[in-house]
């Protein structure tokens, strides 16, 4: 008996020797950035017969396998490599790091690309055949969606690239171009030339209980076609909400503790059922990897933003026109609210807005949206996200502590349901969106726009940069897309064509760049 415990201790010696042996060596190849701390719980009793694993309690608490899930979905989950070309006008600004190698979000999934890259691959300004390198910005994951190739995937990982290299799980390599991207949802749909892709199907986000097993299904580290396992911990969760850090945008997550890494930015969240019902966008962690908690976009949102995507190239935004707070119990004894504990208290109703068209007034707690329950910021936003301008919603609401309802009919940004479409000019290479409210305030700016997408043309002959926020053209204002079309257009037919163009960058550089219209 003695020499079999003697045995048992020396093979458990070997065990936690070689694991941190794995350890060790992942740093050695650059994935782990810091030490990793594993702690040993003895308490844990994992019981395994043949080749399936046996349920913790009569009731099924723990499902008897994950494969049907699991081989259903990693061939309709791709990498997405994505790639920028540095050029010699530009390498004095690459040098200084672009803004979205600052970004938290980017350094998480990315990692610094400087530490990414082995010198010979740091970027230059042409190789030896007088071709312009190409350095690889990151690597992250995308969802297949169609058969003919549409992928979503989010944001961040394409942005900023010149090129996306898209690897299947049969390792068939595709070059994608990009249909549309969304930076309020950080979502991104691409394309790649292929047909009879395998797909995972559409599932309902909003059906999904918390303590509902689930899989993330991604390419951590680059390690492809990883499947992980954790349970829904909670739903319509804002991050901003836990970290006190200003809002990325639309933020109504599926929050679980699947463990999500580097390259998993993109990737798939399945049910059992190997229903996609999220894109896995985020973690909150201090160390930079996995820490217990991730976040993904529910399929509810993904839905109606890529079909916006690929139908008009610009997501079809739906406003309701309110400033609000959350009920509190504080706010609720000062304004002496009783008949209900939470909700969206509107603290204000904006001028020609869905809402005040629907009769909403300043004091009313907002409850419900179509009859789901609405009472926080990012249910609401999560709700008002899945609809487009011209939809018609109910709202429940309580006003003098009495409960009443009322037809919204949803509008745009502009106050019409008219369709909006990117703002695209084939001469200038470029495509425009929104500055959030919070980065205007940052940067101390009254309005703005920002250049989301550049392709080869006159701004990126000129040196601009995605991100940059445009203020003024020919020292005109400019607060949308369609101004600085019509300033275009007007140049055009000018004697001087040329654009002066002023903005500032999300660093707070401000810069100006001359684009002249003849080449």
């Amino acid at each position: 008996m003695k020499q079999n415990n003697k045995n048992l201790l020396t093979a458990a010696a070997v065990a936690v020797i070689a694991s941190a042996g794995t350890i060790v060596a992942m740093k050695a190849t650059g994935y782990v950035d810091q030490p990793s701390q594993i702690p040993f719980q003895s308490d844990v009793s994992v019981a395994s017969y043949g080749h399936g694993i046996v349920p913790v309690s009569s009731r099924g608490g723990v499902p008897t396998d994950f494969t049907q899930a699991a081989e259903s979905t990693i061939n309709g989950v791709v990498s997405i490599k994505s790639y920028v070309t540095p050029r010699r006008q530009s390498n004095r600004y690459y040098n200084q790091q672009p803004d979205m190698f600052n970004d938290p979000f980017f350094e998480f999934f990315f990692g610094s690309p400087r530490r990414q890259q082995p010198r010979r691959q740091q970027p230059s300004e042409s190789d030896s055949d007088g071709e312009e390198a190409q350095q690889q910005l990151g690597l992250g994951s995308g969802v297949i969606v169609t058969p003919d190739g549409y992928i979503v995937t989010n944001n961040h990982v394409i942005d900023g690239a010149d090129r996306l290299e898209v690897t299947l799980n049969d390792n068939r390599t595709f070059n994608a171009r990009v249909i549309g991207t969304d930076d309020m949802t950080d979502l991104a749909l691409i394309k790649i030339t292929a047909n009879e892709l395998p797909v995972i199907p559409m599932g309902d986000s909003d059906a999904l209980k918390v303590g509902e097993w689930v899989l993330a299904v991604g390419n951590p580290f680059g390690l492809t076609s990883t499947v992980t396992t954790g349970i829904v911990s909670a739903k319509a969760r804002s991050i901003s909400d836990a970290t006190h850090v200003p809002s990325m945008g639309v933020e109504s997550y599926i929050q679980t503790d699947a463990a999500v890494n580097p390259g998993n930015s993109g990737g798939a969240l399945v049910n059992l059922n190997g229903e996609l019902v999220g894109i896995n966008t985020a973690i909150y962690s201090q160390t930079g990897n996995y820490a217990g908690h991730s976040f993904a976009i529910p399929t509810s949102i993904v839905n109606k933003i890529i079909g916006d995507l690929k139908q008009y190239g610009a997501v079809q935004r739906a406003f309701i026109g309110v400033t609000f707070q959350p009920l509190t119990a504080k706010l609720a004894k000062q304004k002496d609210i009783t008949a209900v504990n939470s909700g969206i208290y509107v603290v204000e109703v904006q001028p020609n807005s869905a809402a005040e068209e629907g009769g909403i007034k300043p004091g009313d707690v907002i409850t419900a949206i179509n009859g789901v329950q609405t009472s926080t910021d990012a249910q609401l936003r999560g709700q008002i996200n899945r609809y487009s301008p011209g939809d018609e919603i109910t709202i429940d609401f309580y006003r003098d502590n009495k409960k009443q309802a009322t037809k919204v009919k949803l509008l745009n940004s502009s106050g019409s349901t008219s369709i909006t479409r990117a703002g695209d000019s084939s001469e200038l290479g470029c495509s425009f969106g929104e500055v959030k409210e919070e980065m205007l305030k940052e940067l101390r700016i009254s309005s703005g726009v920002e250049v989301t997408k550049l392709t080869d043309g006159l701004f990126k002959s000129a040196g601009i940069k995605t991100g940059y926020i445009i203020t003024a053209v020919n020292q005109r204002p400019v607060t949308s897309g369609k101004d600085i079309e019509k300033l275009y257009k007007a140049a055009m037919q000018s004697d001087n064509k040329v654009l002066f163009i002023t903005g500032i960058y999300p660093t707070g550089k401000r810069t100006a760049y001359a684009v002249n219209l003849d080449e």
